[in-house]
């Protein structure tokens, strides 16, 4: 019996089933393939498509250097140093941060500036306001001085700071506030899909602590955590579009920029600056300083107690060291003990020092890998500092004090020395002192005397009034939290132990309450000044930072305390539950100043403005200076008459075109801008051209372009402005 073998057989329809699911089995197997390769791809490059975009970023830079002559210059408070000319231009560098749905956003500006004043942030606030609604407010918007000591003054309300600065002085105010408002106008017009980057590192050679003795106070076990007594990290947010187009980097580094000394008549930006313009210089190829869409900001931190003069400090007089406790020299006293920077002077020690914060931050920015996500929150707080209770323990709870200043304020620093030969470390007054205080200014009161202890006062500011308060007492504190990164904003100089108690206190706060692994910065000279901020055991010695820390002996446990409350308020999501804070004043202090009045200029006899008084030499090579100089007119009159005024171009001349072409203009490391008051309404201007090395052998000439003053004989008590330029003759630069 033979038997048939059954057969498998499948309908039509089977089959076509069939076909499809192998057929979509394949799809979905090459698509998983492809999404993981680019996933795997874009993980790894931080130049990666819109598709993984965070955030909205905008980025933008604005010139606020404002009246380049006879302006008190801020930082050193000494009266004798006035704008003489510029260096280098002062910008606004203002970035924008927001969630893609457009939410919530946080606004830093690093300003080139020697600090920010509570008048200054107040009015930037209201413009933005009126052009803005509520969109940019004062618990999203950080406002930070790089704390260069070479830029105009003559922008505070306390009394203290406008008898240093000669009063408030509209034009220099007028040029900060607009130059900050019109960088945060084009950040805010350039919002583009990206991505944040963050990366650390160690920069060397560019800092010592000027204050070592009041570090050793310090406890050794605390000491013993750190391998330096200043912090020599580096943090830089590197920002890239969702194409991977570079927009610009934010750089946080403690060091003073006091490069520049005392003497100095020149508004520049200093060491943060001059690295400033070497990564936008580098990023903005074949752009004049100032032009180009990258923005780089080198902003300040804890800079308190660190200086960039890295060979210590010394007596002018005699050459012998003076890194003693009181900072004095056995022939001089106080005054000879200054210490100098790296280089061969002033301007040398800037380059070295902005050089070397540059090539690191250049180096973090090449390697950025890591991204920076998550939520952005942004919590602000009024708070009155001079009436601050602080709970140290479960047992003991003390107060901060009205501002004062100690005798050791008078000292200044090895970075800029005082006058009288009062010295640092000083913990008892003098009897001399003291009447003229007394009499003069008024006692201070026996219980703001018992607060500060073991401070010994010379100026009881938080006692005196008149004509308005001297130093703030309402202030503010800010945290902005960029996902994985948190910008604590603090109102003045913290000392390096001081910062990193801080920094270490938020981070605890934001672990503690399930927002492990932040990061955390100190942004410095932010929203108000408040002086200095020292440890308790820093503050027992009274050096100058000490003795410049206002609110008394708890002020860092009082701002640890406050910070820790606004970071627990952004881990938990309760910002809106914090107490807004007292409103801080606005005082009508007017346009009082001692800045003397402008004049109408002249010109010497049988010459007009601009005409050369002293010409160039015919042939330069590089690394020479060619120099010219002009009959010139007050520099203020072309503040005033003009936003951003540039002063001088040097140009080459391009023959096939028979045109010449600007290659320098006064915002170049390598010009300078010199002007020169003479009698009668006369003055002249020398500009300086430091030949760089690398420059192209060719013909060059040297223009400058003012304003002079101008009585108009209709209306004999009104005056104009009229530009006016002059022209160098053409010389050579060779070869050989």
């Amino acid at each position: 019996m033979s038997g048939k073998r059954s057969k498998c057989s499948f309908s039509r329809l089977e089959v076509i089933l069939i076909v499809c699911l192998v057929v979509m089995i394949a799809v979905t197997t090459v698509l998983l393939i492809l999404h993981f390769l680019a996933k795997e791809s874009n993980g790894s490059d931080a130049d990666s498509g819109e598709a993984i975009a965070n955030y909205l970023l905008g980025v933008g830079r604005a010139d606020c250097t404002g009246p380049v002559a006879e302006i008190p210059l801020m930082g050193y408070a000494n009266p004798d140093q006035v704008g003489g000319g510029l260096l280098m231009r002062l910008y606004s560098r203002a970035f924008i941060v927001a969630d893609l749905n457009n939410s919530r956003r946080v606004v830093f500006v690093s300003a080139e500036i020697g600090m920010v004043s509570q008048k200054l942030r107040l009015e930037v606030l209201k413009k933005l306001k009126s052009k803005y609604g509520d969109l940019y407010r004062q618990d999203n918007v950080i406002l930070s001085g790089t704390h260069t000591h070479s830029g105009p003054g003559g922008y505070f309300q306390y009394t203290l700071f406008w008898i240093t600065s000669k009063g408030l002085i509209r034009p220099s105010l007028n040029a900060i506030v607009n130059g900050i408002v019109k960088s945060i106008d084009i950040a805010h017009q350039n919002m583009k899909r990206g991505r944040l980057f963050i990366n650390k590192g160690t920069v060397e050679n560019s800092q010592i602590n000027r204050s070592p003795f009041s570090y050793l106070e310090n406890p050794a076990s605390e000491r013993s955590r750190y391998s330096s007594n200043t912090d020599k990290e580096m943090v830089m947010l590197k920002m890239v579009d969702g194409n991977g187009q570079e927009l610009g980097l934010i750089s946080w580094f403690a060091v003073h920029p006091v490069s520049m000394n005392n003497t100095n008549h020149l508004v520049n930006s200093d060491n943060m600056g001059y690295a400033s313009y070497l990564f936008e210089q580098e990023k903005n190829k074949g752009m004049l300083p100032g032009e180009g869409s990258f923005v780089a900001a080198f902003a300040s931190s804890n800079l308190g107690d660190v200086s960039p003069n890295t060979k210590g400090p010394f007596c002018v007089n005699t050459g012998d060291s003076c890194d003693n406790p009181q900072s004095t020299c056995p022939v001089g006293g106080a005054t000879m003990c200054m210490a100098m920077g790296p280089g061969s002077d002033m301007f040398d020690s800037t380059r070295i020092i902005g050089q070397n914060i540059y090539l690191k931050a250049r180096e973090l920015y090449e390697r950025a890998s890591q991204e920076v996500t998550g939520p952005l929150s942004s919590a602000h707080q009024w708070v009155n500092m001079s009436d601050v209770s602080v709970e140290l323990n479960a047992t003991h709870t003390v107060k901060t004090c009205k501002p004062a200043l100690g005798y050791s304020f008078a000292a200044g620093t090895i970075d800029g020395v005082g006058a009288f030969n009062f010295t640092q470390g000083s913990v008892e007054g003098d009897p001399f002192w003291d009447e003229i205080r007394d009499q003069l200014l008024g006692e201070p009161s026996n219980e703001t005397k018992a607060c500060h202890k073991p401070k010994p006062i010379l100026f009881s500011t938080g006692e005196m009034t008149r004509p308005h308060p001297w130093h703030p007492d309402i202030v503010d504190v800010q945290i902005a939290a960029i996902g994985s990164l948190a910008i604590i904003a603090v109102p003045g100089e913290f000392t390096t132990m001081s910062g990193r108690r801080l920094r270490e206190a938020v981070k605890k706060e934001f672990d503690s309450h399930g927002t492990p692994r932040m990061d955390v910065v100190i942004a410095g000279l932010c929203n108000v000044y408040t002086h200095y901020i020292t440890t308790y055991e820093e503050y027992q010695v009274q050096r100058y930072e000490a003795a410049s820390t206002i609110y008394g002996p708890h002020t860092l446990s009082a701002y640890i305390q406050l910070y820790r409350g606004l970071a627990r308020a952004i881990a938990t999501n309760t910002v809106q539950d914090l107490p807004r804070g007292p409103e801080p004043p606005v005082f009508n202090i007017g346009n009082f100043t001692l800045v003397p009045a402008l004049t109408t200029d002249r010109a010497p006899t049988n010459k007009t403005f601009g005409d050369v008084l002293q010409e160039v030499r015919r042939e330069y090579r590089a690394r020479e200076v060619a120099e010219v100089t002009f009959v010139g007119a007050n520099p203020r009159s072309s503040a005033e008459n003009a936003t951003e005024h540039n002063f001088l171009t040097v140009e080459r001349y391009a023959s096939a075109s028979d045109s010449w072409h600007v290659v320098q203009n006064d915002a170049s490391w390598d010009t300078r801008f010199y002007w020169t008051k003479g009698v009668l309404g006369r003055s002249n201007v020398t500009i300086e051209w430091h030949i760089p090395s690398g420059t192209e052998p060719g013909i060059y000439r040297i223009r400058y372009f003012g304003h002079y003053k101008k009585k108009l004989s209709s209306l004999p008590n009104r005056a104009i402005s009229v530009p006016f330029e002059g022209t160098s003759s053409a010389f050579e630069i060779t070869t050989l």
